[in-house]
């Protein structure tokens, strides 16, 4: 067999797939698009669509970032979330399950809400004890609670610790391109050496979302999509 031709300019010794896997690589890690779908964004045929994972975290009322962080604290933004107006935040907070089990560092999102709200992997729930139901985000009636402690003090949660629903965000002009509307589900397509296809991902569509998909680091694993080669939303029958 002919080896390929190494690329012009290269130094010897890299061959042309050792190359296109790195820049595979690189392009993955640096925009959050997968080539196949960069592609078909720049020819207007599909939004340009990312796939997020969500690392375990946690929303906060108002009054709960004061009693965590002290009185007149208000969350410190540390870094945007691709959603416009959401930020990942300087604070962390301990959480305390059942039996004393705990993790000790849980990023707060921001901005704050009306109900507080923790969301872990099932994993997480393993390690602390705690039988997580898959709820929707804002959903949390009759969910198990736990203890959230700060720098200034703690607060009891008596509900709102999840396993979050995966779901899509999307406007509603991505929905009308995808032929589907808000409450739909549609299946999510990774191609890698760990492929799979989850399905069953909850629509959400309003008028200012971009389109993105969250999964928890449990199903980013086991699709291992840091290395996925392309991503497909699909419509369900």
């Amino acid at each position: 067999m002919i080896a390929p031709a190494p690329l012009a300019g290269l130094p010897t010794g890299l061959d042309r797939t050792a190359v296109e896997r790195v820049v595979r690589e690189i392009v993955l890690r640096s925009s959050g698009v997968v080539p196949s779908q960069a592609a078909a964004t720049r020819a207007g045929a599909a939004p340009k669509l990312v796939v997020s994972i969500s690392a375990r975290h946690c929303h906060l009322t108002d009054d709960h970032v004061e009693k965590l962080f002290g009185p007149g604290r208000t969350l410190t933004p540390m870094k945007p979330l691709y959603q416009d107006g959401f930020y990942a935040a300087e604070e962390t907070v301990m959480l305390v399950g059942p039996k004393r089990k705990m993790l000790p560092t849980v990023r707060v999102l921001g901005p704050t809400r009306r109900a507080s709200q923790v969301e872990l992997a099932f994993t997480d729930g393993i390690s602390l004890g705690i039988d997580l139901p898959v709820r929707p985000s804002g959903r949390i009636a009759g969910t198990p609670g736990c203890v959230l402690v700060g720098p200034a003090g703690a607060v009891e949660l008596t509900e709102g610790v999840i396993r979050a629903e995966r779901h899509v965000h999307m406007s509603f002009a991505d929905a009308e391109h995808f032929g589907v509307r808000d409450g739909d589900r549609m299946s999510l397509v990774v191609r890698s050496g760990c492929g799979i296809v989850f399905r069953d991902l909850l629509v959400r569509a309003d008028a200012t979302s971009k389109l993105e998909v969250h999964i928890d680091t449990d199903e980013g694993n086991a699709a291992d999509l840091d290395h996925a080669e392309s991503v497909e939303l699909v419509r369900q029958a």
